[in-house]
Formats: C-alpha cells, sequence, structure tokens
C-alpha cells in the first residue's frame, strides 16, 4: 500500500494593516530613524535633526516596527470615537440596550464621524458587557468659568448661565467665590465704597482661601481702596502718561541720545 504524498502546508499571506494616517506615520518615522542608524550616527545626532526628541527616538530604535504598528493601530479607535461616545450611550439607553451599530453608524457620519463601523460595534458590545468606560464630562475652562462669573448677569446667554448653574452645584466654594466676586463687582461699577468694609468682612469669613488672602491685602490699605472704589477720580491719566513714556523708550533704546529721547517726551501729546 503506497502511502499519500505529504501536501506542504499552504503559506497564508501576512495580515496587513489599514493604511491609516497614524500607521503611515509610524512607518516613515521609523524609516526616518533607522536609516542614520544604520549609519552609525549616535541619538544626539539624530536629535538635531527636525524629528522627535531623545526618548521617541530610543523607543524606535528599541522597539520592533510591528509592535509599533500594533500600538498604533490600538490608539486609534477611542481617540476617533471619543467624541462620539456620549451620543451611543444615550442612544443605548433609549432603547433598553437594542440599539445595533449598523443602525446608528449612519447616524454618527452624518455628525462628523470618520471611523470604522467596527469601532461603533464594539463599543455597543462593551455597553452590553456593562465594561465600557465612562464618558468624560465636558468641564469648562477655569477661563470660560471666570469670564462668565465676571461678566454683567444681563450679557451671559441663556447656556451660559445653564453652564454656571452646573458648575455652582458641583462645587460649593465656586458659588461663594462668584456670589463673592459679583459683589465686589458692583461694588467697582457702583462706586460702593462704603460697602467694602462689609464685603471684606464676608470674604474672611468663609471665602475660599485665595478670596480670603485677597481680602486681607484690601485690609491693609483700607482707606486708599476705600477712596478708589467711592471718588470719581483715578490715577488712569498718570498711567497713561507713564505707558507712552516706556514706550518711547524702548522704541529709541540705543538709536538715539537722551536729548531726543526727551525731546519725543515732551512734544508728542
Amino acid at each position: 500500500m503506497t502511502e499519500a504524498p505529504e501536501v506542504a502546508p499552504m503559506l497564508l499571506p501576512p495580515a496587513e494593516l489599514p493604511r491609516t494616517q497614524i500607521i503611515e506615520r509610524t512607518r516613515h518615522r521609523h524609516e526616518d530613524i533607522h536609516r542614520p542608524l544604520e549609519k552609525r550616527w549616535t541619538i544626539s545626532a539624530i536629535t538635531r535633526r527636525p524629528t522627535p526628541d531623545r526618548k521617541t527616538v530610543r523607543r524606535f530604535r528599541d522597539t520592533d516596527l510591528d509592535q509599533l504598528l500594533a500600538s498604533a493601530r490600538e490608539r486609534r479607535p477611542g481617540g476617533v470615537l471619543e467624541p462620539f461616545k456620549a451620543y451611543l450611550n444615550t442612544r443605548f439607553t433609549e432603547t433598553p440596550g437594542q440599539v445595533s451599530g449598523t443602525r446608528v453608524f449612519p447616524e454618527i457620519q452624518a455628525c462628523g464621524y470618520r471611523g470604522s463601523r467596527q469601532v461603533v460595534r464594539e463599543h455597543l458590545a462593551a455597553l452590553r458587557a456593562g465594561t465600557a468606560e465612562p464618558v468624560r464630562a465636558d468641564i469648562p475652562s477655569p477661563r470660560k468659568i471666570t469670564s462668565s462669573i465676571m461678566r454683567p448677569r444681563g450679557t451671559l446667554t441663556d447656556s451660559q448661565n445653564e453652564r454656571l448653574l452646573q458648575v455652582r452645584l458641583a462645587c460649593p466654594d465656586i458659588t461663594r467665590a462668584c456670589d463673592l466676586a459679583r459683589a465686589f463687582a458692583d461694588l467697582i461699577r457702583h462706586r460702593r465704597g462704603y460697602l467694602l468694609l462689609e464685603w471684606i468682612r464676608q470674604a474672611e469669613q468663609d471665602a475660599p482661601k485665595p478670596m480670603r488672602g485677597f481680602a486681607g491685602f484690601l485690609r491693609q490699605d483700607l482707606d486708599a481702596v476705600t477712596a478708589g472704589l467711592t471718588l470719581p477720580w483715578s490715577s488712569g491719566v498718570v498711567e497713561g502718561h507713564v505707558n507712552r513714556a516706556k514706550t518711547l523708550k524702548r522704541v529709541t533704546h540705543g538709536r538715539a541720545s537722551f536729548a531726543l529721547l526727551r525731546s519725543c517726551v515732551l512734544t508728542q501729546p
């Protein structure tokens, strides 16, 4: 009985990663770093070129290309889907877990999503399994919160008022700071210097620590601050002339004598 000939195993072609922007950028960076390394360049010499910093050069030197590409592929989906996770979570809650990726994929595409359908399906599967990461809250920056507090109440839009109300409810310190800051702004706008001492007492009692420090500085020069919040005169005109003289000094520095600088200060209005 003759034995059946051995069949050579069929070799499958290696799986290719999708040609996304981050994958291609990783390939090009790997080539740009390894090309001078093959010529025995040092890391210091490579970093003097328009390339990444020393840590990145070392990472690309010591890590295999396949591992770098796999890491780049894992970083991409979450970032693409992140702005749309809140919408997907809402749709998932509205339809007791029955929403499918095929149904919501065109919806988020219309909103600007440019990722794949598989990423959406994986997030919905994580929601069903209860393993999805919570969506980060849209927290306004400190600059925006400060701007909303210091602007007059009538100039805020409905959405800005709603956002400020949410921040006040979430943080009692901001609530107290907001009330005191608006009261102090009213003292300035309406020249109610006679109420300054009462404002300082309230701030020193239950205000956040930075505002208590500000109130302490006001108490150290109480008469001058009270006069500034009461009288119609100010040092604004003097400060304007000082600023003009400093500007002229910077412009003529190293180019003219003191006599010319003096003439410019005295002749310019």
